[in-house]
């Protein structure tokens, strides 16, 4: 069962990590290239804070975003602005989001997010966890994926490998960390590849922040997986 009391704990918490980074950095450190492609990282630190209103928006009902075009035109005008600047509103609207989240409601409702894409209303902070800790790992000031908490690398290696689960592209796949397991890919009896590797290179490869290269492959090829 989702506890998203629990999740929410954890944005707090990650929150704060990322903000006390951030802050160490200068005006000139916030224009330079993100590690995503075409991204500064103040692209990065302004999809932080509009995904934060977006996902308000969710929890009272209302579209995520006005429209994609409009998501796009946010995050590129709020992407020059200052450090400070760029602190604020990302500290602002995560306590817009925490706001938002406080207000008594039914968790098991379905609530819809972007591109039509539903889920449980108590899914929603797990959802904000993951955009807060990847994107602080994106940033690429010292926060890489293996300092994520462990709970959480575990938790989005499940969810990512139930995004993959029955896609057609993706041959019948076993991913395991040593300690724990997953199946990934086209159904069948018995996955004939197994990707063996260490939580962060697992993560890293579903996510699309590594090429995989750290990872041990049995009984065929390394899947290619399909854009996030």
């Amino acid at each position: 069962m989702i506890d998203h009391a629990h999740d929410l704990a954890a944005v707090r918490d990650a929150t704060e990590r990322l903000l006390t980074a951030v802050g160490k950095l200068d005006n000139a450190a916030v224009t330079e290239p993100s590690r995503l492609p075409g991204w500064t990282r103040g692209h990065v630190l302004a999809h932080l804070a509009r995904n934060a209103d977006a996902l308000v928006n969710v929890m009272e009902g209302r579209p995520m975003y006005a429209s994609a075009e409009a998501r796009d035109a946010d995050i590129e005008r709020d992407a020059p602005r200052a450090l400070d600047v760029q602190l604020a509103d990302v500290r602002d609207s995560a306590a817009r989001f925490q706001d938002a989240a406080a207000v008594p409601s039914d968790w098991s409702r379905t609530v819809e997010l972007r591109n039509g894409v539903t889920d449980a209303a108590a899914r929603v902070p797990f959802r904000r966890w993951v955009e807060v800790e990847l994107h602080h790992v994106d940033l690429g000031i010292g926060y890489e994926l293996d300092d994520l908490p462990a709970e959480f690398a575990q938790r989005e290696t499940e969810f990512l490998a139930d995004r993959f689960t029955g896609h057609p592209d993706v041959p019948p796949t076993r991913l395991t960390d040593g300690t724990h397991a997953w199946r990934t890919g086209r159904e069948a009896d018995e996955p004939q590849i197994t990707v063996t590797g260490s939580p962060a290179d697992l993560l890293g490869w579903l996510a699309g922040r590594r090429d995989g290269s750290g990872l041990t492959v049995a009984g065929g090829s390394l899947p290619a997986l399909p854009p996030l």
